[in-house]
């Protein structure tokens, strides 16, 4: 990996890391393309620079960080993925391969739209994030665990059970932005913890110049979410991981 993929890999973790279309996934499918081995140091990398994109989170939203009652929430919903980041580490790094991304991009797609088409007609029941019971809160977080399987999607699993529990739109994304933070910041420090004695100098220099660049397109894509769920749904990002995932299956992998 050269400084030219560094650049480029960070440019579409900031910008995909808060997408329901898999950050993981695209950082994957990027390294395929570059023709860069998924190695070790590669899988930690893209684990890595996703601090960036989570420092942007809090640049936006570190007033709702003061609220207790906020992280009492993001507490609960962290525990099914602790417990599963626990137990089941060496399992997921192993699932860092193309193919189980781009079958994971078209089945999260295709849930997306159904699911929108379902909810078409009906109204969100949770209109602000101290009204999300610690029982959707916990819920929400059994579904961000299922996004340990890349190419699924963190923001995108996250954001999907909020929806199916009757969050309103912009409040089930917002959470998802929020329960981030804690999310990576301890998969990042463990994966950090576990792997820090193979990183070269070059490599750490490598880490945070991807830090860097995830948190600037992290911004940008973040308000961008914002601004677009405001007036659309989710349905245009189940088509994009659909048409991707197929792009993939078919003339790359």
């Amino acid at each position: 990996m050269n400084f030219f993929d560094v650049i480029f890999l960070s440019i579409v973790e900031g910008i995909t890391e808060f997408l329901p279309i898999s950050s993981t996934g695209h950082l994957i499918l990027t390294s395929k393309i570059l023709g860069i081995e998924q190695d070790s140091f590669q899988t930690s990398f893209q684990i890595a620079i996703q601090l960036g994109s989570i420092l942007a989170v809090v640049f936006l939203f570190w007033q709702k960080f003061l609220r207790a009652s906020i992280w009492l929430r993001l507490i609960v919903a962290f525990i099914p993925t602790g417990f599963c980041g626990l137990f089941l580490y060496k399992y997921i790094r192993s699932l860092f391969d193309a193919n189980i991304v781009a079958y994971m991009l078209i089945i999260g797609g295709i849930l997306f739209i159904i699911l929108e088409l379902y909810l078409k007609d009906k109204s969100p029941k949770v209109q602000n994030l101290e009204s999300i019971s610690l029982k959707k809160a916990f819920l929400i977080g059994c579904f961000q665990s299922l996004a340990m399987v890349p190419g699924t999607s963190r923001s995108g699993a996250t954001i999907f059970g909020g929806l199916i529990l009757r969050l309103d739109r912009k409040v089930a994304t917002e959470f998802s932005f929020l329960l981030a933070v804690p999310t990576m910041i301890i998969a990042v420090s463990y994966d950090t913890y576990k792997h820090i004695g193979d990183f070269s100098n070059e490599n750490i220099m490598f880490i945070l110049i991807g830090m860097l660049f995830s948190f600037i397109f992290a911004l940008v894509a973040i308000k961008t979410l914002l601004r677009f769920i405001s007036k659309f749904s989710y349905i245009s990002f189940g088509i994009y991981r659909i048409f991707i995932g197929t792009i993939f299956l078919i003339f790359i992998l």
